[in-house]
């Protein structure tokens, strides 16, 4: 191939990258805008896979409401499965219901049960897990596959690192999560690869009320409205 032809080649390329830029800067203003005016909020993940008829699917609905009853909004992907349902007990419990939906090839439209008003859409994944985490006062992790556990890592990753003040994590869906667990304590903590501490940022329960309740405590102790 001709050196000066590949040359241009590349120039083109970067050019092309250097304009994406604008595209990136688009969708963190459009989500900063949009989540500021949201109030203090909740991000609940899991499957977009899971049926309405999923017991996961139900306790999803009713950890939302118990949530948004308590003066939080709900943050979900916006995608099917626990996503929908999250969105769901938020709406039936009259509270603020936010779907950071993203482009995928598998995926249809966001649900039903967004707010227009805080249906937001974007294109790159890097953009949207700032917007989960920045306003949020707590996670909450319900089963799923790859893209919920890169959720879940990435914000122990950085509380542990303090790259982001400490807020609750819950694990709903005891029978899901305790292989994982024994995994991290008997494979990473014994390997030294984590500390005994790393363990206490998360919780595992399949309470409604006991998460809504830690969560609260967590804002009116500590009401960071920003986590980073």
């Amino acid at each position: 191939m001709d050196p000066t032809k590949e040359n241009e080649e590349e120039k083109q390329l970067f050019t092309h990258d250097s304009w994406r830029v604008f595209r990136i800067i688009s969708e963190f203003v459009d989500g900063f805008e949009t989540m500021t005016n949201l109030g203090p909020s909740v991000s609940i993940f899991g499957s977009a896979r899971l049926p309405a008829d999923s017991v996961y699917y139900n306790m999803a609905v009713e950890v939302a409401k118990h949530i948004a009853r308590k003066g939080f909004a709900i943050i979900t992907g916006g995608g099917p499965g626990i996503m929908e349902a999250a969105n769901r007990g938020a709406q039936e419990a009259k509270g603020h219901s936010c779907g950071l939906a993203i482009d995928l090839p598998f995926e249809t439209e966001p649900n039903n049960f967004i707010d227009p008003k805080y249906k937001l859409n974007f294109r790159y994944f890097f953009v949207r897990k700032v917007m989960f985490i920045r306003y949020a006062q707590g996670y909450v992790f319900f089963p799923g596959g790859v893209g919920t556990c890169d959720e879940l890592f990435e914000a122990l990753t950085l509380i542990q690192t303090r790259k982001i003040k400490a807020f609750p994590i819950y694990l709903m869906g005891k029978d899901y999560w305790v292989e994982m667990v024994k995994w991290m304590e008997n494979t990473m903590l014994t390997s030294g690869c984590i500390s005994k501490e790393d363990l206490n940022m998360f919780q595992i329960t399949d309470d409604p009320e006991e998460v809504a309740n830690g969560i609260e405590r967590h804002y009116q102790r500590d009401r960071a409205l920003k986590n980073f």
